[in-house]
């Protein structure tokens, strides 16, 4: 699950801290950064939790609702089918995510539950959900898809789960824009024949990447000073000390990408830099990176210190 677009956030973020604070031993920020990543892949399972907290939250009013009905012989069988969603029951039988909800360190939606109710309340009164319920076909395709929809609409970008986030950990500030597309991707890929032992995204992408984790991290902290010395020189026409810190350090970390990774094109390097920095530095940063950056890689290049 963690991807490169992630470890670079997570790498900006810490460099960023340790560039305001005056710094950590590297062993500490290394330390700092795994545990970070870590924090990262318990974000994606906690957001596939909610799923299932919802769901939970369905079914106690249900149950609730047709406990009293009995008692005058009727029954209320019209949210049923959200209650009783494959998709959602196969979710919550999944052993990697039952493992992960029944470990002692873990937090409980239920801590949250003004917040469930709420989702609860804006999925059941919405478009999507009166659409879902009169569906006439009935299959596991169309219950997947119905959770695919109503994360994307209610739970992506919703400032209320971001905060009840933050209360648990301050580790995910920034992080879970990049996570949902990692929950969205799994949800479609669950699938009716999967079991209870059907693995979730694994913590890496691939094994290099956590590799690529490490090694661009220490080469943004222990060149540090050698990659600001070239962004200082490179800009002359401006003070360099009224620069964003975040805009040098992002530009920081892509020095250090591409001294430490010659497989890695400049062109891709640069465009994830300028990313970064068009959503976590002010607005005009993009074009700013990007032209200093160039400038800078014009440089390296005609005095041989690097070929690609």
């Amino acid at each position: 699950m963690i991807n490169r677009e992630l470890i670079r956030l997570k790498v900006v973020q810490l460099v960023y801290a340790d560039y305001k604070n005056e710094g950590k031993s590297v062993d500490d920020a290394m330390k700092e950064l795994v545990f970070s990543l870590s924090k990262a892949y318990d974000l994606y399972h906690y957001l596939l939790l909610l799923i299932t907290e919802i769901t939970d939250y369905g079914r106690r009013r249900y149950d609730s609702l047709n406990e009293r009905l009995k008692a005058i012989d009727s029954e209320d069988t019209s949210k049923a089918r959200f209650v009783n969603n494959r998709f959602a029951a196969l979710l919550a039988e999944n052993k990697q995510l039952y493992d992960f909800f029944e470990k002692p360190e873990t937090h409980k939606w239920l801590e949250q539950e003004g917040l469930v109710k709420k989702l609860y309340k804006q999925i059941s009164e919405s478009k999507l959900y009166e659409d879902y319920m009169a569906l006439q076909e009935d299959s596991f395709e169309t219950d997947r898809e119905f959770w695919r929809k109503a994360y994307k609409q209610f739970i992506c970008n919703n400032e209320d789960v971001e905060s009840a986030l933050e209360e648990w950990s301050l580790y995910w500030n920034d992080d879970k824009d990049v996570v949902d597309t990692f929950v969205l991707k799994t949800i479609k890929r669950i699938t009716e024949n999967d079991d209870k032992n059907q693995p979730l995204l694994p913590a890496y992408s691939a094994d290099e990447d956590r590799e690529f984790a490490g090694r661009l991290f220490e080469a943004a902290l222990i060149h540090h000073d050698e990659y600001e010395n070239l962004i200082r020189n490179a800009s002359r026409n401006w003070d360099f000390e009224r620069i964003a810190v975040m805009d040098v350090v992002i530009m920081i970390c892509a020095l250090a990408e591409i001294f430490t990774f010659p497989a890695i094109p400049v062109s891709i390097t640069l465009n994830e830099y300028i990313e970064l920095a068009k959503v976590y530095s002010s607005p005009r940063s993009a074009g700013f990176v990007n032209g200093l950056l160039d400038h800078i890689v014009k440089r390296l290049r005609t005095e041989g210190r690097i070929s690609k």
